[in-house]
């Protein structure tokens, strides 16, 4: 069964927190060396706007990811994200202690993500979603599926339809 193609304004309405990866989600999922470790990170700025938008709108952001890097959290402060967990090898323990920190429940959570590692997260949140070019077991458990690919404005397209929805009631 594949998920639906419009994304469900029942759950997308009571969404408080909105958890992203960052590596395949917020980039394009390919990481750049040069001889002294990473050399940059690429984001889409729509991707950024998205994110504002729905931080005015009432909805905090976050970041869990498995990953480390200098460019993550000068980004992430540009955006104002106050919960930034990086180099998280079990990603299930952060969204319970965010969770915790933030006084939400599971259902007033959605997450997008890419791969098996953030499998846990989507378990955890009541609107998991999956960016288009996610890994086959990630899509399988999607509530949605954005039609962008990670690092090509897949984070705004989800910030988009979450304020849709909010119009909507």
């Amino acid at each position: 069964m594949s998920p639906p193609a419009r994304l469900d304004a029942a759950r997308a309405t009571r969404v408080r927190l909105l958890v992203l990866d960052v590596d395949g989600v917020m980039t394009d999922g390919r990481l750049w060396f040069g001889p002294t470790g990473e050399a940059l990170k690429v984001f889409h700025v729509r991707d950024g706007y998205g994110i504002k938008a729905v931080q005015q709108a009432g909805i905090e952001v976050a970041v869990i990811s498995g990953r480390t890097s200098a460019a993550v959290a000068e980004r992430l402060s540009e955006l104002g994200l106050r919960h930034i967990m990086q180099g998280v090898a079990d990603k299930g323990p952060a969204l319970a202690r965010l969770l915790e920190q933030t006084a939400l429940t599971a259902a007033d959570c959605a997450c997008l993500v890419d791969d098996l590692p953030d499998l846990v997260l989507m378990r955890g949140v009541g609107l998991p979603v999956a960016v288009a070019d996610a890994h086959p077991d990630v899509l399988a458990a999607a509530a949605w599926i954005t039609r962008t690919p990670g690092g090509h404005g897949a984070v705004r397209e989800l910030c988009d339809a979450l304020l849709a929805a909010r119009r909507q009631t």
